[in-house]
């Protein structure tokens, strides 16, 4: 690409570092560095700015850059760029995949040793960490130390910024947690003599509580997942005959029954250590979370 704008080969690498700023700087504070600081000239620095704007679907932004009025279709290396770049996103498109992919003619790293596609990592969050994985092709770096030439793609992940992100996750959760409720009584059926007695019992024991009527338990789970109530006490008309009450771990989703008299203590005693499973789940969203909300942003060869 920057062979097409007019950069001269020995200036590639530190026309680059300038384009690497584009993530926190407009491109004018960008052209200016290039022009004043790196003696490119005003019509090349233009030049780099038509194309490093190009950014989206890979195979709509591949289709425009192999139009015949392209320059890029006058270029030997930008066109074999594009046919391997073509065999990538159809690979991707195949997998499912393509649909992560953001082909960004922005993007630049070290190039001094990429030699075809590089690809960044993004999180699409709240937690602004920039890139948190990042790599690409090298088919020349290993050869430079073992002296055997051994093509290779790797990438590298930025631990202390997905910890930034879990932690950040970490910080919202317990500020938007919708409810201060630790028990939900679900009574099937319309006894609301019932429903107030047992949340009178655990109010009466210093525990916050809530209870509603259904004909469908399904629906007052899922208002205990939405709302945060890690604890539900289930009545129905089989818990009625024995004397019994089943309580819920809504995050485990496991239940227990206990008598009628020891409800409460029962409740206490759960509440007062710690839940393993809340927070075993707790951690398998976010993972899942930074996994589903990852991003790739790639590139070909600069070159």
């Amino acid at each position: 690409m920057l062979e097409i704008c007019g950069v001269p080969p020995q200036k590639f690498r530190t026309v680059c570092s300038s384009i690497d700023k584009l993530d926190k700087q407009t491109f004018e504070q960008v052209k200016k560095e290039l022009v004043d600081e790196k003696g490119i000239s005003n019509e090349t620095a233009d030049e780099i700015g038509n194309l490093v704007k190009t950014r989206g679907a890979p195979l709509e932004v591949l289709m425009e850059l192999r139009k015949d009025s392209s320059k890029f279709m006058n270029n030997e290396g930008s066109v074999a760029a594009l046919n391997e770049l073509e065999i990538l996103f159809k690979a991707l498109d195949k997998a499912n995949a393509i649909d992560k992919i953001v082909f960004d003619l922005s993007l630049a790293r070290g190039l001094d040793y990429y030699t075809g596609v590089i690809y960044e990592a993004v999180f699409k969050g709240s937690a602004q960490v920039g890139s948190i994985a990042a790599g690409g092709r090298y088919d020349n770096l290993v050869g430079m130390f073992s002296g055997k030439q051994i093509p290779a793609v790797g990438v590298s992940l930025g631990i202390e910024r997905v910890f930034a992100i879990m932690e950040q996750q970490e910080k919202e959760r317990n500020e938007i947690r919708p409810t201060e409720t630790q028990v939900l009584v679900s009574i099937l059926g319309k006894d609301l003599t019932l429903a107030a007695e047992l949340a009178s019992e655990l109010w009466n024991a210093g525990l916050k509580a809530e209870f509603k009527l259904t004909t469908r338990v399904a629906n007052h789970i899922k208002y205990a997942l939405q709302s945060g109530i890690p604890w539900m006490v289930l009545v129905g008309e089989s818990e009625l005959q024995k004397g019994s009450v089943k309580l819920k771990d809504v995050e485990a989703n496991q239940e227990e029954e206990v008598d009628r008299k020891d409800f409460v203590q029962e409740l206490k005693k759960r509440l007062s250590k710690p839940n393993i499973h809340l927070r075993q789940n707790q951690l398998r969203q976010r993972r899942r979370m930074i996994l589903q909300h990852c991003s790739l942003k790639c590139w070909g060869c600069f070159c």
